[in-house]
């Protein structure tokens, strides 16, 4: 395994021990209010949506740091898996998981924004 892989490993492997932790805090205290009687309009019902959302983006993150350790061990790192280009070293220094080159990552990026449903626009009467 290359140095600079080796680096990242590490890097990505006190991420991911970040994230879990992170990820048993949140569902620990979603778990602790599971019995707490709320009322329409609540705003801990508020609190329990964000941390649901907080929840669904840290397991996200947890999945792309696991991938980017599979690619790792595959001797992959580094290498667009749209492209096979070499993804650019700064930014592997910013998002050690990241496995899209900046050009692939917006075209990605763009054809996702693209493909969204539009918000249906409010009815007036």
């Amino acid at each position: 395994m290359p140095k600079k892989a080796t680096k990242d490993r590490k890097r990505l492997l006190a991420n991911l021990k970040q994230v879990n932790e992170e990820l048993d805090h949140l569902r620990n205290m979603m778990q602790g209010e599971v019995d707490v009687e709320l009322d329409e309009g609540d705003t801990e019902i508020v609190e329990r949506e964000k941390t649901a959302a907080l929840i669904t983006v840290l397991e996200r993150r947890q999945q792309d740091i696991e991938h980017a350790l599979r690619v790792i061990e595959l001797g992959q790192y580094g290498i667009c898996e749209r492209c096979g280009g070499q993804i650019q070293k700064e930014r592997l220094e910013v998002k050690p998981d990241a496995t899209l080159c900046m050009t692939c990552q917006r075209e990605v990026e763009s054809i996702n924004r693209r493909n969204r449903t539009p918000r249906a626009a409010p009815a007036r009467w």
